[in-house]
């Protein structure tokens, strides 16, 4: 029982260190995104309360001038494309993997995990030359198409997933007379649920945060993402913490406030994913 006590406690306490070592710098961020620039002028301490609590005036100031709006419906329309267009592309690559016998399958699933491990900014010349030649560069189209064709991680876990499904469903859809693409339709693309759930927060988060693709490829600052629009604020506000501060808060809501909702699905789908 000493030993389990002794274990116990020390899990406990590292549990809590970790949660101090995520939590402080967001609290250090928060707090700082509500004091005015005199408190900031004074040298406040970095956890020091403000003096005014409800200072809204850093919010104003950095959703206006940082342009925040029009960042916000621009990295809505890529993450709602990008997303989609991943699920249709990683369900449908995996279902033709998994259920399609054809010649050369193994060297196709060999080729998905080698790409996986290849850098992919040992790749970016050749990528931005394509990009180019498409007529995408400096549009939206650009990263849309990217964030589409370089998620590799999105297949293997539809496959994962498409492989927990009994084939003799896809065998009682075909007697029916259903072919390939009902089967994918009606079948397996309505028990995918949870990997979808999983796919749209992992990939939907990594594109939220992406600074380098948006930053290379669109540099107009009406095309400016949430990323590149924060980063924009080293320029008139490389002095005021305050209001980078909130910028960062603005950042960090959205993906906060969809990962506590959806959190369950995260666990769920690694968990499934993992096991069957």
């Amino acid at each position: 029982m000493t030993r389990r006590s002794v274990a116990r406690t020390l899990v406990y306490l590292s549990l809590i260190l970790a949660t101090l070592v995520v939590l402080l710098p967001l609290a250090v961020v928060f707090l700082t995104s509500l004091k005015s620039s005199k408190e900031m002028a004074n040298g406040s301490g970095a956890l020091a309360l403000p003096d005014d609590p409800l200072n809204l005036d850093n919010y104003v100031t950095a959703f206006r001038d940082g342009q925040m709006l029009s960042a916000f419906g621009n990295t809505a329309i890529i993450l709602v494309v990008a997303v989609g267009g991943t699920i249709l592309i990683g369900s449908m690559t995996a279902y033709a993997i998994d259920r399609f016998h054809f010649r050369f399958k193994k060297l196709v699933v060999t080729l998905f995990l080698l790409a996986a491990l290849v850098p992919g900014v040992t790749t970016q010349v050749a990528t931005f030359q394509i990009v180019n030649s498409f007529g995408m560069f400096d549009s939206l189209w650009a990263p849309i198409a990217l964030y589409m064709g370089t998620d590799i991680v999105s297949i293997y876990i539809f496959l994962q997933f498409i492989r927990s499904i009994p084939i003799s469903l896809d065998e009682a859809a075909r007697l029916d007379g259903a072919n390939a693409f009902a089967v994918y339709r009606k079948v397996i693309f309505p028990l995918l649920k949870p990997a979808i759930a999983t796919v749209v927060i992992v990939k939907g988060i990594n594109v939220y945060n992406d600074f380098y693709i948006p930053f290379l490829y669109m540099p107009s600052e009406d095309l400016g993402v949430i990323s590149t629009s924060l980063f924009r604020f080293k320029g008139p506000f490389g002095a005021h913490w305050e209001t980078i501060s909130a910028g960062a808060i603005l950042v960090i809501l959205p993906t906060l406030i969809v990962f506590l909702f959806l959190q369950r699905f995260i666990y769920n789908g690694f968990m499934r994913g993992a096991t069957k």
